[in-house]
């Protein structure tokens, strides 16, 4: 699988990307998922992208040399010679749906999956720094100040300390900071997300970037944040108190009276199926106790039409018994 995440910041952007793929257990392998194109002092973007292999591979290697025709200016746009990241993340969409065209029957032909997704963003001179999420379509969706920041791949075990920390304010190294923190959070909960790790960081209005770095597992900064986050996590966790159910001395009672918020109920056995079923009720399931068993060869659909057969039964025997007794 894949996971990675970019963080658009008044400050600039960061980026950081695992490298596992695996295709199965026994099919473990490292490829890099992150693309950095650069012309200094004029334009600067990265691609990032998870899903099957051979398509984004195949997407990337398109990207370089893609040309979109524009009918508005008759123009043949590529990612080099675009005026906007809008039209370079076009560009980038419109190569996602050359691959489409080209793969996706002879894929669906062997029940695979035209699977992709991609994060692209960067800079171009005359315009501010933007960040897009491409999807399979070739669609994209671009980030605002309100959501500065984008994930791909396995995305749930990092999400939490992002939304907590990450606003458009933070500071580009404090944002590469909780980056990592987010990346160590999902290297520890899943196993197909792994090292080494490529980041991205990029300062506004520089158009060219020299912060990049790979990580794997003999970094010392990553390994000290990897061993400072898990002790200090667990030292705030030790700090909150437990919950007090006996009430006594806290300033935070678990159990207040609500008027919206009413505890659970038990459900007990039913007085009536307690005398038939004796002490042995416990043993038995409770959807079992609210709805008896239908026996399959008396053709009954509803539990409701056994309890009446069950019903006429009875008062037939009794019947008979009165019948016999006077005589």
């Amino acid at each position: 699988m894949t996971y990675c995440v970019a963080l658009k910041l008044n400050a600039g952007l960061v980026f950081l990307s695992d490298s596992r793929t695996n295709a199965g257990l026994d099919q473990i392998s490292t490829f890099r998922k992150v693309m950095l194109y650069e012309q200094p002092g004029e334009r600067f973007m990265v691609l990032q992208s998870a899903g099957n292999l051979s398509i984004t591979q195949s997407v990337r290697e398109l990207l370089e040399s893609f040309q979109l025709h524009d009918t508005t200016t008759d123009e043949m746009l590529t990612i080099w010679n675009v005026r906007s990241m809008f039209d370079a993340a076009r560009v980038l969409g419109a190569a996602v749906r050359h691959v489409y065209e080209r793969e996706a029957a002879a894929l669906q032909r062997a029940g695979v999956d035209f699977n992709v997704s991609m994060i692209f963003g960067g800079q171009i001179q005359g315009e501010q720094m933007r960040l897009f999420q491409v999807y399979s379509a070739g669609n994209f969706i671009e980030a605002t100040g309100e959501t500065p920041y984008f994930q791909i791949g396995e995305s749930k075990y990092g999400k939490p300390v992002l939304d907590r920390v990450i606003t458009s304010e933070t500071p580009l190294d404090e944002a590469a900071k909780c980056a990592l923190v987010s990346m160590d959070s999902t290297l520890k909960s899943n196993l197909s997300v792994g090292l080494p790790l490529d980041l991205i960081v990029y300062e506004n209005n520089r158009f060219a970037t020299d912060r990049i770095v790979c990580l794997d597992a003999d970094n010392p900064y990553l390994r000290m944040l990897h061993d400072s986050w898990g002790e200090r996590l667990r030292n705030v966790f030790d700090s909150i108190d437990d919950p007090a159910w006996d009430g006594g001395q806290t300033d935070s009672p678990i159990r207040i009276h609500s008027p919206r918020a009413h505890p659970l109920v038990k459900v007990g056995t039913p007085t009536a199926m307690k005398s038939v079923l004796g002490n042995g009720a416990g043993s038995i399931p409770p959807a079992a106790l609210r709805q008896p068993p239908v026996p399959a060869q008396a053709g009954l659909s509803t539990a409701t039409e056994y309890q009446r057969m069950q019903t006429s039964e009875e008062q037939a025997r009794l019947q008979r018994q009165a019948s016999l007794s006077n005589r």
